[in-house]
């Protein structure tokens, strides 16, 4: 019995090409080493000693350069192809890390994560044009789960390691580590994967029509607010958690880092059964975008029973759970309404959703714990997460009008 679920766990990964193995290793590599992300909001709170109000301000720089990174990624990868992209956003961010430990100051600060976010976002849109270029069609959906299993899997190994190294040599050794497993990423893409040219451009005129078509989607901008909602709530876990972890709480980097290990683990272990369920029952995506929405919102409602340090372990769980429904289906989806030949634009659209997320979910959480505490934080990114389900059931009625296939 338990020889035949691991086999059954083993046939979920089959089938991929070898491009699509290799973007998964470099995306490995390179979020085992994104050890400084969980452990920001710490690091400029408590090591660079900064008001709640300048962290924010801080995160808004950092999600503003996402923004910019994401647009420019998404617009260079249509214009001069996803490769080329992706090589200089993480070859060029690498270098930037190294640089970015000596800036200590609130404005340098500012303009530096909004510089490395503005190089390193470059390369989430043309990543997922790359999957459309080098994944068969029957294998896109668990191409973008193989790819965030590695995302999470990374996340997993980085925050325990990043805690470790904190308490060892300082936040300083973090960004040592970050800058170079950036570049090695890299090199291991540029070096083992041959650039894929574009397939030829459609009708000039079908593509002017098409592209103008994205921002009278109604559909898709309504599901872009969907994937904000989602994306910033569940930032929370990189921004506000950390500190509360340390300050309700009393947890070191370390154990801060072993619950977001906790995350990684959930994430490895049941995201591709679970895919490949949805897939094989054909259930609609939205559907489990909405469950998904639910659960996040149900782990920030158990925050606030604040009584018990084992409440964190339990809200972990089902935000993860809640991750799983969420986000591939939303990638998928994304993808799926992107016409030919102007997938970078799309995805750029998307991915821009996440980085208004991590400028709102920030400065907005910092805020409302600044003036009301973690308890209204937790109440609002909850009803948030209800709000988002109720867009997704409008959704779902406005694709059965439209009665297109998505």
């Amino acid at each position: 019995m338990l020889k035949t679920a691991f086999q059954r766990y083993i046939n979920n990964f089959k089938g991929f090409s070898r491009e699509i193995w290799i973007l998964t290793l470099i995306t490995f590599i390179n979020r085992a080493g994104t050890m400084v992300l969980p452990f920001l909001s710490k690091y400029l709170k408590e090591d660079l000693q900064f008001t709640y109000g300048e962290v924010g301000w801080i995160m808004v720089a950092f999600g503003s350069g996402s923004m910019l990174g994401s647009w420019l990624g998404g617009k260079l990868s249509d214009k001069i192809g996803f490769y080329k992209v992706m090589v200089f956003s993480l070859f060029s961010s690498g270098v930037f890390f190294f640089i970015l430990q000596y800036i200590t100051s609130f404005w340098g600060l500012c303009f530096g994560m909004f510089s490395i976010m503005t190089l390193a976002d470059m390369f989430r849109p043309a990543m997922f044009v790359s999957l459309g270029a080098y994944a068969k069609p029957e294998n896109r959906t668990r191409s973008l789960t193989l790819v965030r299993l590695a995302v999470n899997l990374g996340f997993a190994a980085g925050p325990a390691l990043g805690g470790l190294i904190i308490m060892g040599v300082g936040y300083k050794g973090l960004f040592w580590v970050d800058g170079t497993s950036c570049i090695i990423a890299i090199l291991i893409f540029a070096l083992l994967v041959k650039e894929k040219k574009k397939a030829s451009h459609q009708d000039p005129h079908i593509s002017i029509l098409e592209v103008a078509s994205v921002f009278k989607d109604k559909i898709f901008w309504i599901f872009l607010f969907v994937s904000f909602v989602t994306a910033m709530i569940f930032f929370q876990l990189f921004t506000a958690l950390p500190l509360y972890h340390h300050e309700m709480f009393g947890l070191t980097e370390f154990q801060t880092g072993l619950l977001m290990t906790l995350n990684g683990l959930l994430i490895f272990a049941l995201e591709m059964p679970i895919v490949s369920y949805f897939e094989r029952k054909k259930v609609q995506k939205l559907k489990i975008i909405l469950w998904g929405s639910l659960l996040m919102a149900a782990s920030f409602y158990s925050l606030l029973i604040n009584v018990w340090a084992g409440i964190l372990v339990i809200s972990m769980i089902i935000i993860s759970i809640g991750e799983i429904f969420a986000f591939p289906f939303s990638n998928t989806f994304a993808m799926g309404r992107a016409p030919k030949g102007h997938e970078g634009r799309y995805m750029a659209l998307y991915t821009m959703s996440f980085s208004l997320a991590h400028i709102v979910s920030s400065k907005m959480g910092m805020e409302v714990i600044g003036y009301f505490g973690y308890q209204t934080n937790w109440f609002v990114m909850g009803s948030f997460g209800v709000a988002a389900a109720g867009c997704c059931i409008w959704l779902q009625k406005l694709l059965k009008l439209e009665s297109k296939p998505v």
